[in-house]
């Protein structure tokens, strides 16, 4: 008797060897034994396409971890040590030219600093014939004139620099910004003359009378229509400094991603309020930094102010009265210093001039860390 053969189901467990067609299984049971998510009214990934993810994630584990990058060699060869010395004797160069002019300074002024000590930075007097000397007044209309020119100047740069980067055609940004970048080419004795033959009349027929009649009575605007004095040195540096922020700001604007200005006007920012709310705050510190620089170069200007302040030693708030500046004071007195005090004074207002410029770069230096800081955090 022939006997049928009766091919048995298979076990359990190779049943799960077989692909969900070869079971028959509808697609909901293969997603819960595959482990895919199936959404009902959606179509199942088909067991080839299954068996293809699975095994490209395994590929993906088994993949050895990437080596990290070697080191950096250290610098044992003769070559390595001999550029090390050299680039760090010269940044410590720096320091010691600094060093030196602070030392020499102080040596030569040695006397004016024992005969008169603190009294010296108070002192309101500038006697030659009885050598009385104070720097009072220098050093107020030093900060007087810087401060005014970079009132004048900071708004003014601040737009060029906007306009150059947000809304200039670009047929004209490159011309535009050269001609700014060379205004800071010029001499200061260019400026000085310009000044002289063209601001001071300027000053004097146009802009002195209409205020004097104004604002006479108030303690900034009182004197007279002379031309010369505080209100046209300022003048006067602010259009040298104006080069300086403009430049810088547009530089620094330039650097912002254009991602911050398509946030703004993807939100429906005007440009103005794009460039207003996202790029200044986004270049805050370099604009600072470049203020500063400039306020550096107002107080260290010598000629042109020399030329238009007046040069009368006093103390006054009046912007159009006459006055001086440390650097004014040096350069016209100096060739006349005949006795060793006089010398020594001088010397002494040269060395409180590099002081206030180095604590105005300090000052800067933490200004731009304390913004950037904000920034980050």
């Amino acid at each position: 008797m022939e006997t049928e053969r009766i091919d048995a189901a298979p076990a359990p467990e190779d049943r799960a060897d077989l692909d969900p067609a070869e079971r028959g299984d509808s697609p909901i049971e293969a997603a819960a034994l595959t482990g895919i998510t199936v959404t009902p009214g959606l179509r199942p990934l088909a067991a080839p396409e299954h068996r293809e993810a699975v095994a490209r994630e395994r590929r993906a584990e088994a993949r050895p971890a990437r080596r990290e990058p070697r080191p950096p060699a250290s610098g044992s060869g003769l070559g390595d040590r001999l550029f090390d010395t050299v680039t760090a004797a010269f940044a410590g160069l720096i320091l010691v030219i600094l060093a030196g002019l602070l030392l020499i300074l102080v040596l030569q002024a040695r006397e004016a600093i024992q005969h008169f000590g603190l009294g010296f930075l108070t002192g309101q007097t500038w006697d030659v014939n009885t050598n009385l000397f104070g720097a009072a007044p220098a050093i107020e209309g030093t900060l007087y004139t810087s401060l005014l020119a970079l009132l004048l100047a900071t708004p003014v740069g601040l737009m060029v620099s906007m306009f150059l980067t947000e809304m200039a055609p670009r047929s004209i940004r490159a011309s535009l910004g050269f001609v700014v970048e060379l205004l800071a080419a010029v001499p200061s004795i260019v400026y000085g003359l310009w000044a002289l033959i063209v601001l001071v009349p300027l000053v004097r027929d146009y802009i002195q009378p209409p205020l004097l009649d104004h604002f006479g009575a108030t303690p900034f605007f009182s004197g007279y229509p002379l031309g010369l004095g505080v209100f046209t040195a300022a003048l006067i540096l602010s259009i040298m400094i104006l080069p300086t922020v403009a430049s810088i700001s547009r530089d620094v604007m330039l650097a912002v991603p254009n991602s911050q200005r398509d946030a703004m006007l993807a939100l429906g920012a005007t440009r103005w309020e794009t460039t207003w709310k996202a790029v200044i705050p986004y270049a805050r510190s370099g604009i600072v930094g470049a203020v500063v620089l400039a306020l550096g170069r107002a107080v260290g200007e010598t000629m042109a102010v020399q030329m238009v302040i007046g040069n009368t030693y006093a103390a006054n708030w009046s912007v159009f009265n006459t006055g001086t500046t440390l650097p004014a004071t040096i350069v016209t007195q100096f060739p006349e210093a005949t006795t060793p005090l006089h010398e020594a004074s001088l010397i002494e207002l040269a060395l409180i001039l590099m002081v206030v410029t180095l604590i105005l770069n300090a000052v800067a230096r933490l200004l731009v860390w304390r913004m950037t800081t904000k920034a980050v955090a």
